[in-house]
């Protein structure tokens, strides 16, 4: 690379929603800034990358897979055999792009790309999107000066600057956009509403809750967004009541609700606080119970409830929300704390941090 020129950024983060997304955020941010770079994804075949890396328009390069094991076993016996593998095949695949900058967002692409970048004495980048960190950023973390975090305090000497954002959401005016939002989901463009959710795949505890909740919702004069999930049958539409598989176009969603009731993945977090939409959140209780460490900043900052998985039925669901959407003023509040708590320039933040690391700016 001469200097002033930045080429060609390789992407690792794949393997979850969670990863993936803020890598294509950022790679938006900063093919936007130069039409002309290339931008590669590291993958594994078994990852949600080998579908949304090439949808996006995307090159993807599958190397091994190297889940770090969180417990003694057969898999941590044979990680180092691994985890070689995956590093020499990682540098054969940066020396053949001729890679100027690696960024990786934690999940199985990320150890082997930090590994092999370090080897080769090439610059990347490390951005945390968790409350709590993962292993294999913790390791990248240590290997390079270029370290990045959505939540403060997640990495030792990292740089808080949020989570990448599609352009659609960083830049979405919820007030402006809600009549028309609400009547392009054909819903009632007065009426109080709430937006259920749980990822792409749904959620059966939030689904079952809803279901419930349902005659009280409407009832109440309360209409509601529910996304299924892809994988389940999806429930008749009522009045009041936009059952959907997936919410394509999530600005449209943010804008069109008063309050959503949602899990607490990282991506999901960042958004709805960048947007100022309050959310009663649902951690799943899964991993290393990074979810409620997720949410727990925002419910601090008076931007949202929490409510433990194990906890969440339909009489519940109706206690929490009910008395918060029959008080707007109580809503507006919490909007506001949550759009203090956001941060809707990350991937502008986090694509100079790139260049810096490249040594173009």
């Amino acid at each position: 690379m001469s200097g002033a020129e930045l080429l060609h950024v390789v992407l690792a983060g794949g393997g979850t929603g969670g990863h993936i997304e803020p890598a294509l955020n950022l790679a938006t941010q900063l093919r936007a800034r130069r039409p002309d770079l290339r931008i590669t994804a590291l993958g594994t075949a078994r990852g949600l990358e080998v579908d949304l890396i090439p949808r996006r328009g995307y090159d993807l390069e599958l190397i091994p897979a190297v889940p770090l094991p969180r417990r003694p076993g057969r898999d941590a016996a044979t990680l180092p055999v691994r985890l070689v593998r995956a590093v020499r095949a990682t540098r054969d695949v940066l020396a053949r792009l001729d890679a100027d900058v690696v960024v990786g967002f934690g999940g199985y692409t990320s150890i082997p790309a930090y590994l092999a970048a370090w080897r080769e004495h090439s610059p990347f980048v490390v951005h945390e999107a968790n409350a709590k960190a993962g292993l294999a950023n913790r390791i990248g973390a240590r290997l390079t000066p270029f370290v990045a975090e959505n939540y403060a305090g997640s990495l030792k000497g990292a740089v808080t600057l949020g989570c990448p954002l599609r352009p659609s959401i960083a830049s979405l005016d919820r007030a402006r956009c809600r009549e028309d939002s609400r009547v392009s989901l054909g819903l009632d463009p007065d009426r109080s509403t709430l937006l259920v959710f749980g990822g792409s795949q749904g959620a059966e505890r939030l689904n079952e809750s809803v279901a419930g909740a349902l005659p009280a919702l409407l009832g109440a004069g309360i209409q509601v967004i529910h996304a299924v999930g892809q994988r389940n049958e999806l429930p008749p539409t009522e009045p009041g009541y936009q059952p959907l598989a997936f919410i394509e176009h999530m600005d449209i969603a943010y804008a069109a609700a008063d309050l959503a009731v949602c899990r607490a993945g990282a991506m999901t977090c960042a958004e709805l606080t960048a947007v100022g939409l309050p959310a009663i959140y649902v951690p799943y209780a899964v991993g290393n119970g990074e979810q409620r460490f997720n949410a727990q900043p925002v419910v601090r900052a008076g931007g949202g409830l929490m409510v433990l998985d194990s906890e969440m039925n339909p009489d519940t669901l109706l206690r929490a929300s009910l008395p918060l959407l029959r008080e707007p003023a109580r809503l507006e509040a919490m909007s506001s704390h949550a759009s203090s708590y956001g941060i809707r320039d990350a991937a502008a933040r986090l694509a100079d941090m790139v260049e810096h690391a490249a040594g173009v700016i």
